[in-house]
C-alpha cells in the first residue's frame, strides 16, 4: 500500500499562487524555501525582485563556477584524479585516463561512481569484462579490483561515497519501473576478453584505504575469476536509458530525477524532455533557498537551458544558504516560452554535509560567476 499523508493545508497571505509554480502573482518572482532539498517542508514566497539580483557578495558563501577543461594534463591512475569538491561523506575527482592502466586499482573507502563524459574503454574487474562509452554511468561496489583499457581518450567524472553505497532512489507511487527499469543494468561478463587477459605475469593492486595508498603485488593477474553468483555487482546505465519523469502542467522538481541515493548525497541526472505546456506553469527551475543541501552541476551536453555562459565540461556549485535559480536571459526564454523541449545532459549533485572546493590551477574557477546574474 502507497504511504498516506494526513491532509495539511498550507496558509497564504498577500498575493501569492494557489499552486506552487503556476499562475505567478503578475510581476512578481517565485523562491522556494525548503528543508530537507526537495523532501521536506516548503514556502514559495513572492517578490517583486529577482531573488539573484544582489549588486554585490562579500564573504565566503557564494555561487562558483569551474571550467574542468582548463585542468592540466592526464593520469594513468585514477588515484592522480584531479580533486575538486569533497566532505567527508562524497569526494568529487576529474580523471583524465592517459592510455591503457598498468595497475589494478582497488577503493577500500567508498563506492566509487564513474560518469564517462568522453571517450570509451574496456573494463577489466573482479566481475569480468564490460565495455563502457560516453554518457555511461558505472557502480564500481568498495573492494573491487579494477581496470581499463583504453578504447579512446577517456574524461571521467569520479564520485566516491566514502564509507557508503551507491543505491537506487525510492520511486514511490511512480512505481519500480520509472525512470529506468533495473532490467536496464547491464554487469561484467565472463567473457572471451576477460579469459584471455587472464595471464601468468606479475601483477600489483593499488588500494585506497583512509585516502592512504598500499600495494599488493601478485605473481599472476589476480582477476582471475571463473564465474560468480550473488547480488553485489558493478552496474552500467547509459544517460540515453534513462526516461524522465514528466508534467506538463507543472516544474517538477529536480529530486524526481535521481538516478543513485547514499545516505547523505543523491545523484541526478538531467536528460532532454518536453517543456511545460501549460500557459500558467514555469518554464525553467523555480528561485529557491535550499538550507539543508550544497548543489552541484555537472555540464555534460547540450545547451543548458537555465545557465547563460555555461559551456561543455563546466561544473557549478550554489552552496545551502544562499539563493539561486535561473539565470536573466534563460528566466526570460522561459517567459515568453520560447523553447518547446531541453537538449541538456547534466549530473547533478545534492550534498547533505558542506562541500571544499579544492586548491585548483589559476584559470580553473570563473570568479566572474558570482555576478552572472546581473
Amino acid at each position: 500500500m502507497a504511504e498516506r499523508h494526513w491532509i495539511a493545508l498550507p496558509r497564504i497571505e498577500g498575493a501569492a499562487s494557489r499552486q506552487a509554480h503556476v499562475d505567478l502573482p503578475p510581476g512578481s518572482y517565485e523562491r522556494e524555501l525548503g528543508r530537507e532539498g526537495f523532501y521536506g517542508p516548503a514556502t514559495q514566497m513572492y517578490h517583486r525582485h529577482p531573488p539573484t539580483g544582489w549588486s554585490r557578495l562579500e564573504g565566503p558563501l557564494r555561487p562558483r563556477a569551474l571550467d574542468t577543461a582548463a585542468l592540466p594534463g592526464r593520469q594513468n591512475s585514477p588515484w592522480g584524479a584531479v580533486p575538486l569538491l569533497r566532505n567527508h561523506r562524497l569526494q568529487l575527482r576529474l580523471w583524465r585516463s592517459d592510455g591503457d592502466m598498468q595497475r589494478l586499482f582497488r577503493n577500500g573507502d567508498g563506492d566509487e561512481l564513474l560518469f564517462v563524459h568522453q571517450g570509451a574503454g574496456e573494463l577489466m574487474c573482479d566481475y569480468g569484462h564490460l565495455t563502457i562509452r560516453e554518457g555511461d554511468y558505472l557502480v564500481l561496489p568498495r573492494g573491487t579490483q579494477w581496470r581499463l583499457e583504453e578504447l579512446e581518450p577517456m574524461t571521467l567524472l569520479l564520485l566516491e561515497a566514502t564509507g557508503d553505497h551507491f543505491g537506487l532512489p525510492d520511486r514511490g507511487i511512480a512505481g519500480a519501473h520509472a525512470l529506468f527499469d533495473p532490467a536496464m543494468l547491464d554487469v561484467p561478463r565472463i567473457d572471451l576478453p576477460f579469459l584471455a587477459q587472464q595471464t601468468e605475469e606479475p601483477w600489483q593492486v593499488q588500494i585506497k584505504k583512509s585516502d592512504r595508498l598500499s600495494t599488493l603485488s601478485y605473481p599472476f593477474n589476480p582477476l582471475d575469476a571463473l564465474g560468480w553468483h550473488g547480488s553485489l555487482m558493478p552496474v552500467r546505465i547509459n544517460w540515453r536509458s534513462i526516461r524522465p519523469l514528466l508534467s506538463a502542467r507543472y516544474h517538477l522538481p529536480p529530486s524526481v530525477h535521481t538516478t543513485f541515493s547514499c545516505a547523505r548525497f543523491v545523484v541526478c541526472t538531467f536528460v532532454p524532455r518536453p517543456l511545460e505546456s501549460d500557459p500558467g506553469a514555469l518554464k525553467v527551475p523555480f528561485f529557491h533557498s535550499n538550507e539543508d543541501y550544497d548543489e552541484v552541476i555537472f555540464y555534460h551536453q547540450g545547451a543548458f537551458f537555465s545557465r547563460d555562459r555555461i559551456h561543455l565540461g563546466m561544473l557549478t556549485l550554489h552552496p545551502a544558504g544562499i539563493p539561486h535559480g535561473p539565470h536573466p536571459k534563460a528566466f526570460e526564454s522561459g517567459r515568453k516560452a520560447e523553447r518547446k523541449e531541453t537538449d541538456e545532459v547534466a549530473v547533478m549533485i545534492d550534498a547533505q554535509d558542506p562541500l571544499s572546493l579544492a586548491e585548483l590551477p589559476e584559470g580553473v574557477e570563473w570568479p566572474g560567476y558570482v555576478d552572472s546574474w546581473k
